[in-house]
């Protein structure tokens, strides 16, 4: 479902209120569970103990299909802790085998292909997993942690909102209130999202729990312009668990504004030698670049090539990325491309903002305005969404709307530099 086009502002704000209601209202109440986060993954050797315990149950017992189950849905979680996109055929096999041996009232396969099909990012695929679990399960918390990120990549922002308030209901914890502020930031209300990411810091009882929630309110403040509250956040995450990599990069991200390019380049290092995800290697390589160092920044985009083709090679569909890697090292029509292809398979806002930046480095820029008005449409206060518009607003001739937009995205973020706007873009 795509959201109506031309959304003002002040209906926004109205739907921003409404949805606030909903989601706090379901968080003032609630008693706190036991924390059950499906997007974060647990510590790798954790989840390679738990890979050889599956496997050794499985070869005394060939025929159980829930350890199936559980085995291809920890191939899926070892495949985002590692960044190794070979666990994706294992998890694919084990799952299937799971549902060959029980192909109807078998839920938690269907919750594993579900997370499978996100992790592939084929989100469409995810909600129709999804909604099968579903039918047999109302009341797994899990089936609507998944829809509600399959939803919100597929661009279908009702149904995400449904997802996330049912599964609110049934868990209140880590898992739910993450997703929940989310879910409140795009909609534009900051606050919002930030108050359930402090209840949810509240809600952890494990290191790796409170530095995640520590690191998302950093995120909040990053993109808020506020330096020195997400430095905070960031290093507070930290301090919660020094092997979460995601702090580091948060920190990396804040030296970059700050001028200390010697800090940032040293903390990226470190990030994309812990952890190579494509998103990270991007960042590391337009840092390297604006500071005129462009033959490390060529060799981290090798990096980030032989990494696409081996995500691709397991099944891995990412246009999106590639659409906005290609905008920033100057490749137009590629860029166009794969925005295209993207916007095929979802209309989420992320994806709108970038094909609308491709369209406009082609030169199309009255086709361009519409999608960067859809990717405005929620009121997601997200500086790089208003200074595309205002730069496609200002080629269509158009100045007085593109000098608003350009004020709105300095208010939201006065330290967004467009010499690196992969550290600009939504996480």
């Amino acid at each position: 479902m795509i959201v109506t086009r031309h959304l003002r502002p002040r209906h926004a704000a109205y739907a921003v209120s409404a949805i606030a209601v909903a989601l706090v209202a379901l968080l003032t109440g609630g008693v706190i569970g036991r924390p059950h986060h499906a997007a974060r993954p647990a510590a790798g050797t954790a989840a390679t103990g738990t890979i050889a315990r599956y496997q050794q149950t499985l070869r005394d017992a060939p025929d159980d299909y829930r350890t199936w189950a559980n085995l291809g849905g920890a191939y899926v979680q070892q495949a985002r802790i590692t960044v190794d996109p070979t666990y994706y055929p294992k998890a694919e096999g084990a799952l299937r085998r799971s549902l060959a041996l029980n192909g109807t009232g078998n839920h938690p396969a269907m919750i594993g292909m579900a997370a499978l099909a996100n992790a592939r990012h084929d989100f469409a695929g995810a909600a129709r997993w999804g909604e099968k679990a579903r039918k047999i399960d109302d009341a797994a918390p899990d089936v609507f942690g998944t829809l509600n990120d399959a939803y919100t990549q597929h661009g279908d922002y009702p149904a995400a909102t449904a997802a996330i308030r049912r599964m609110l209901t049934l868990q209140p914890g880590v898992a739910s209130f993450t997703r929940a502020s989310y879910e409140l930031e795009e909609h534009g209300d900051v606050a919002g999202a930030r108050k359930v990411l402090a209840q949810a810091v509240e809600a952890a009882y494990t290191p790796s729990d409170v530095a995640y929630c520590r690191y998302y309110l950093g995120e909040l403040a990053f993109h808020a312009g506020d330096l020195t509250e997400a430095a905070k956040q960031y290093g507070m995450a930290r301090t919660a668990d020094a092997t979460y990599t995601p702090a580091l990069e948060g920190i990396a991200k804040t030296e970059v504004l700050r001028g200390d390019a010697a800090g940032a380049v040293r903390d990226f290092q470190t990030v994309v030698g812990r952890v190579p995800q494509p998103q990270y290697v991007m960042e590391y390589a337009e840092v390297l670049a604006s500071l005129g160092r462009s033959g490390e920044a060529a060799q981290q985009r090798q990096v980030l090539d032989g990494e696409r083709a081996l995500f691709a090679a397991n099944g891995v569909t990412d246009d999106l990325t590639a659409a906005e890697y290609a905008a920033d090292t100057g490749d137009a029509a590629g860029a166009l491309s794969h925005a295209r292809a993207e916007w095929g398979r979802r209309h989420s806002v992320i994806v709108a903002d970038a094909l609308a930046w491709a369209l406009h480095l082609n030169g199309k820029d009255t086709e361009a305005l519409g999608y960067a008005e859809k990717a405005t449409r929620l009121g997601w206060r997200n500086a790089l969404f208003y200074r595309h518009k205002a730069a496609i607003e200002d080629r269509t001739g158009d100045h007085a709307a593109a000098r608003a937009d350009r004020a709105t995205a300095d208010r939201i973020n006065p330290h967004l530099d467009e010499r690196v706007p992969a550290i600009g873009r939504p996480s």
